[in-house]
């Protein structure tokens, strides 16, 4: 039974009424998602090369939206019973064509024109004067022209082994070769080396900053390539493919050694996705298509590059800090001096907690603790989780230090975590090299957890004891995310929340049978049934008329049991506010089914991250609970993830996440939107509030 099923079934049983609810489309959720990010490149409040960067970001969403949620989707309509059938299909590949050509509009009839006011152009060929294209001549002859190798279709030049989002070109050509053969089709296949956005010197330019696009170099001189042949026609061509990793757990002896031989697959796939520019004629399109084995509706033809993602470079690379997002330094943190060792703060009073709030409050704090416990010599054991950490990291090198200078270093890699998988592998070999016991989790469930502990030894009374220190978090152990993100560290010495994480970190290395724990909520096992226990609750004290309150700040919303919980508790009169940034299958409002029910997204500066779930029922501060979590409210999270959620017990730093990382973003108008019962969304103003901006300015 999948995960959904499995929730749908709960569901029903839990609640009737949830078997009549129609959940939202997933995929349509994600494309609704991506429009809202998308709506972030129209606001003129928005400096311009940050509403250009919305712009990549929706092409790279969109990227791996084709190749995870499409490629699974075409897979689900193969199997017979799964319900998915040619009308789901068709309306996701509407919206996704309409989605992409209002990207492609919004690029040249407003955010290029805008860019060229403030003196920052791209060129194409016929917008260059003489002694630009002479330079550009000479810059496709010295560094691109070299590295260039067209392949002539014929029996004994098949068409080429195309990699999963790479830069091509495709042209018909008049004539005869060298040999006298009539082969018309040739295939450029252009190197990912070649930089996609090139730098005209300024004495070329004047006042203004000249930039020129690799295809359109290329573009101007494709001819060239085929000397003694005229091109009749062409088009640059890119193939998204799935991307999935299928490992069968059962089959696999060594995780890590079947992930690196399955990683040069991916980049040879299935074909998911076609993208060609809007001249491209039908004959190549179609000749294209049927060499990818596609349909006519995975053409998608764009007014433009045939990867946005790429024009990251020319905001990288334009000399205009007025029309970037003001920059920021996360403040240090209030509740520690950064003039004192960490450990010796958290120990002091006999221990406290300590909360981040990122990326408001700096990251800093959580590299100085591990820092510490590397060179603390009183420091034995260092315990952490890796999921998504990047190819450089200060963390992975402290802990490869850590192992060499003798302490019991154990880290837990999540090898499986997508698009990051060789940048883990590599991490990995390197800490076995230097002898820290390193495990992959647990086979067919990935490791999502964030938990960091420290074991140290302490003089205590006369004697030596072991002491515990911890940090939790509902992000990855990033510091460059952690600047771009919202998430929420957590640091604590309480021996009872240590002792679980403890047997957390024992289990995903044993495997073996250990105690629930007592504070921490792990998945697959506690986490699920948990929620819909508390919102059970809830729906009782509503039903008793008693304060019935939940307040669920999440990524997203998908599990069809915690949905019908929600729903039932919706009805029973509850007040229920859900922050789901990205996909929502809930559909809010529902006279009958989903009343009391409000749903918003915030799509701000930063990429909201954090998960805090808040219950409600009655009106002591005994009835009420606030966790916070690595996980979202999805299937996959509950049932095919090792998650934690943990309790926030200090009234006083609970109050403080209600204040800053609640309150603020129910009462957003600047960057909130609200669901509508439809599924579609509506932005609430498009003045007042801002909670990102207010938390910037606290912070300040």
């Amino acid at each position: 039974m999948t995960d959904a099923a499995r929730g749908a079934e709960v569901a029903a049983a839990a609640d009737p009424a949830a078997a009549e609810m129609r959940l939202l489309s997933r995929e349509a959720s994600i494309l609704e998602f991506n429009r809202r990010v998308l709506a972030q490149a129209r606001r003129a409040d928005v400096p311009v090369l940050e509403r250009l960067r919305y712009i990549t970001i929706v092409s790279s969403n969109l990227d791996e939206f084709f190749e995870i949620r499409v490629a699974d989707t075409l897979a689900a309509q193969r199997e017979p019973g799964s319900g998915v059938g040619p009308a789901e299909v068709e309306a996701m590949s509407q919206a996704a064509h309409a989605l992409i050509d209002e990207q492609y509009a919004l690029l040249n009839d407003v955010l290029m024109p805008a860019l060229a006011e403030t003196g920052i152009v791209v060129l194409n060929h016929a917008e260059r004067d003489g002694a630009q294209r002479a330079w550009v001549a000479e810059f496709f002859e010295n560094q691109v022209r070299p590295l260039l190798v067209p392949v002539s279709l014929d029996p004994s030049h098949p068409f080429p082994m195309v990699a999963n989002k790479s830069l091509n070109f495709i042209a018909r050509l008049d004539g005869r070769d060298a040999f006298g053969r009539e082969n018309q089709i040739a295939i450029v296949k252009v190197p990912r080396v070649l930089p996609r956005v090139i730098r005209l010197p300024r004495h070329l330019c004047g006042s203004r900053q000249g930039f020129v696009l690799l295809t359109s170099v290329i573009r101007a001189h494709l001819g060239e390539l085929f000397p003694g042949r005229e091109v009749l026609a062409f088009s640059q061509f890119r193939v998204t493919r799935d991307s999935d990793l299928e490992i069968d757990g059962d089959d696999v002896t060594n995780l890590r050694q079947a992930l690196r031989s399955h990683l040069t697959r991916r980049h040879f796939g299935e074909a998911i996705r076609l993208e060609v520019v809007s001249s491209c004629p039908a004959e190549l399109s179609g000749f294209l298509l049927e060499q990818f084995g596609l349909p006519p509706a995975a053409l998608f033809k764009v007014n433009g590059p045939v990867n946005l993602v790429r024009l990251n470079q020319l905001i990288d690379m334009a000399e205009a800090d007025a029309l970037r997002f003001p920059p920021f330094e996360p403040a240090w943190p209030l509740a520690l001096s950064p003039d004192r060792s960490i450990l010796e703060q958290l120990r002091e009073g006999g221990g406290r907690d300590v909360l981040l709030h990122h990326p408001f409050e700096s990251f800093e704090p959580v590299v100085r603790f591990l820092h510490e416990a590397v060179h603390d010599p009183e420091v034995l054991a260092i315990r952490q989780t890796i999921y998504r950490t990047g190819s450089e990291s200060v963390l992975m090198d402290l802990l490869i230090e850590a192992a060499r200078r003798g302490k019991e270093v154990l880290v837990v890699v999540e090898l499986k975590a997508r698009f990051d998988e060789e940048a883990n592998i590599n991490w990995a070999e390197r800490l076995e090299a230097v002898g820290a016991q390193v495990v992959y989790g647990i086979v067919g469930l990935k490791t999502h957890a964030k938990l960091l502990l420290v074991t140290r030894r302490e003089r205590h009374g006369g004697g030596e004891r072991l002491r515990r220190f911890a940090h939790l978090s509902t992000g990855n152990y990033n510091p460059r995310t952690a600047r771009l993100y919202t998430d929420i560290g957590y640091f604590t010495t309480d021996a009872g929340l240590t002792a679980d994480i403890e047997a957390v970190f024992l289990q995903l290395a044993s495997q073996g049978r250990l105690r629930s724990p007592q504070h921490l909520v792990a998945a697959p096992f506690q986490l699920h049934r948990r929620m819909i226990s508390y919102l059970k609750r809830v729906a009782e004290a509503a039903r008793a008329g008693r304060p019935a309150r939940v307040v669920a700040k999440i990524n997203a919303l998908t599990d069809p049991a915690l949905i019908g919980a929600l729903a039932e508790a919706g009805r029973a009169g509850a007040s229920i506010d859900l922050i789901v940034r990205g996909a929502c299958m809930l559909p809010p409002g529902l006279p009958g089914l989903t009343p009391n029910i409000r749903v918003r997204s915030v799509i701000g500066r930063f990429l909201e991250h954090t998960r805090i779930f808040y219950f409600r029922w009655g009106a002591d501060d005994a009835d009420e609970v606030l966790y916070l979590s690595s996980a979202d409210w999805m299937s996959r999270n509950m049932f095919r993830r090792i998650e934690v959620a943990w309790p926030v017990r200090d009234a006083a730093l609970r109050q403080r996440l209600i204040d800053e990382a609640l309150v603020p973003y129910l009462r957003d108008e600047r960057d909130a939107w609200a669901l509508q019962s439809d599924g579609s969304y509506r932005r609430v103003s498009e003045a007042g509030l801002s909670a990102q901006q207010a938390l910037l300015q606290r912070y300040a």
